[in-house]
């Protein structure tokens, strides 16, 4: 098929590739423009999208937005069979999920209705959901209000979300693929009325670590941001990124270290920090920090 593909972050690409190898004709990729940032933020870098789409030599298009009547006649041009959505992070109008053919699908990291919008990630991973998924949907108006075409689930465990998002963008384009193959069987279902819950976009400041929550709510917080934003505490001024820790039964003031090996005391049990990171500094085992910059019982943790 005639196929325009959007998208923006390493999440979207397996997809991308995966239509690619399947022998669709990506027509053209959509993508959020280029950022700034490289060193000290001032380069303008491109999404992950773009850069796998001119590698293999497919034009790319990152409009602003897509309102423009302008924009919405280039989209229409194109003559599509299908749009694939993964993460692109622009709204569509209607008659932008109008235009191909086929309609828009997008890959949903979440078993809808669950954590529809920005961060279904995360959000299953701060909830302590035992698992999670992608849905295959038609898009419509609505935020990931559309009908079903497929799902596929998998565990949570203790995941990080970077390991998360990993797993599901590779099983995302694998159902992808499927669901392209036998479009004709799949017939779309509309989604359940109940448990409908909004996975809002993530504040950079969730990310720092609440100990007054039970351990097990805190080491969750740790893996739903690991490995970026990265959850944090403070020390003296310095911010400490915390990339893996385990819960214990130790229990003790919440926010204070309970030894000289970063377990912390929390609501109820602690945690021990497994893997860190110093501003400015790569990531590092506790243990190895903590040779160079001893971090004594009793230290109250900000």
């Amino acid at each position: 098929m005639r196929v325009i593909f959007m998208g923006t972050p390493d999440f979207a690409v397996p997809a991308l590739v995966a239509l690619i190898e399947a022998g669709h004709q990506v027509v053209a990729v959509y993508t959020q423009p280029p950022r700034p940032g490289g060193r000290r933020g001032k380069e303008l870098t491109p999404s992950a999208v773009q850069r796998e789409a001119e590698a293999r030599g497919i034009a790319v298009r990152h409009p602003v937005s897509l309102k423009p009547a302008e924009e919405q006649a280039a989209f229409s041009a194109l003559e599509a069979d299908i749009a694939v959505v993964a993460a692109y992070g622009l709204i569509l109008p209607q008659s932008v999920l109008n235009a191909p053919r086929l309609g828009c699908l997008n890959i949903h990291a979440s078993i809808l209705p669950r954590w529809r919008g920005a961060a279904p990630i995360q959000r299953a991973i701060l909830a302590g959901d035992p698992t999670t998924g992608i849905t295959i949907m038609q898009m419509e108006a609505g935020l990931d209000t559309g009908p079903m075409l497929a799902t596929l689930r998998t565990t949570v465990e203790r995941k990080t979300a970077g390991e998360l998002t990993a797993e599901l963008a590779e099983k995302g384009a694998q159902l992808l693929i499927g669901t392209l193959r036998d479009l004709a069987v799949h017939r779309p279902v509309a989604q359940p009325e109940d448990g409908v819950t909004y996975a809002r976009k993530i504040d950079k400041a969730e990310a720092r670590l609440d100990f007054a929550q039970p351990a097990v709510a805190v080491e969750r917080q740790v893996r739903a941001f690991a490995p970026a934003p990265g959850a944090f505490f403070e020390v003296d001024g310095e911010r400490y990124k915390v990339l893996a820790a385990d819960v214990t039964d130790l229990e003790g003031e919440p926010g204070s270290t309970l030894d000289d090996r970063l377990t912390v005391g929390c609501g109820t049990g602690a945690i021990q920090i497994r893997r860190i990171q110093r501003a400015g500094k790569p990531a590092m085992d506790a243990a190895d920090l903590l040779r160079g910059k001893p971090i004594p019982a009793g230290t109250k943790l900000g």
